[in-house]
């Protein structure tokens, strides 16, 4: 048990360090939130504008929800953790909804070693893994909603044309290149704190995302997130 909690230290340690010292644009002012927001939008256009990789069309026109994670990461010394913060939007009958905040947080156990920070990008095929997501207090990738590694290129539009079996599909950005990646066990949630200092008054994610309510006029960063997302 003291080596477990010894590892789990250690992996804690090697996030903390790869996120770098504090700096003036970590107080919680609204800033600090459009510049995730700039950063998602950055992410998302990287994954469609990818050379030699596409995601499938079919996946762009069926995904119900998007959730944009830049620079998650991962440490591990024997356990690894992983944490990130970023944002979601849903699509319904009046397009993209205004964008809300989300955290992820996830361990994984097996020998590993060292920290790096990965970009992220999910894909939710229905609403009943999004819904979960605002109305459990705990929401959990690969148990609330099956969640795969996204295909990519030619042979992943093949294995498309037929159905879209899993309710989420995720894909990272690591040393410059996309490929899909696996979440089992991760735990994704609204930040009802960022959400607050953004939009300056607390807000229901259920009826941002679902209701079209946006909380207020929706900033300028926002708006440009919303424009990358597919038609």
């Amino acid at each position: 048990m003291k080596r477990i909690i010894s590892w789990l230290g250690v992996a804690a340690l090697a996030v903390t360090l790869l996120a770098g010292p504090g700096t003036a644009a970590d107080k919680d002012d609204p800033a600090k939130y459009g510049t995730k927001l700039t950063e998602a939008k950055q992410v998302f256009t990287e994954l469609m504008t990818s050379a030699d990789k596409k995601v499938p069309q079919k996946l762009l026109d069926n995904a119900k929800c998007i959730v944009v994670i830049p620079d998650m990461v991962k440490g591990a010394v024997g356990f690894g953790a992983r944490w990130g913060s970023g944002v979601m939007s849903c699509r319904g009958a009046q397009g993209w909804s205004a964008p809300i905040f989300v955290s992820l947080k996830g361990g994984s156990w097996g020998l590993q070693i060292g920290a790096e920070k990965t970009d992220l990008v999910l894909f939710f095929m229905n609403e009943k893994g999004a819904h979960s997501l605002v109305t459990k207090s705990k929401f959990t990738l690969g148990g609330n909603a099956t969640i795969a590694a996204g295909p990519l290129g030619r042979s992943g539009e093949a294995a498309t044309d037929l159905n879209l079996n899993a309710e989420i599909y995720s894909y990272a950005k690591s040393k410059g290149l996309f490929a899909g990646i696996s979440l089992e066990g991760a735990s994704l949630r609204p930040n009802a704190k960022a959400n607050q200092i953004y939009y300056g008054k607390a807000i229901s994610p259920d009826q941002v995302l679902f209701a079209s309510k946006a909380p207020t006029t929706v900033p300028p960063e926002a708006q440009d997130f919303l424009s990358v997302l597919p038609r």
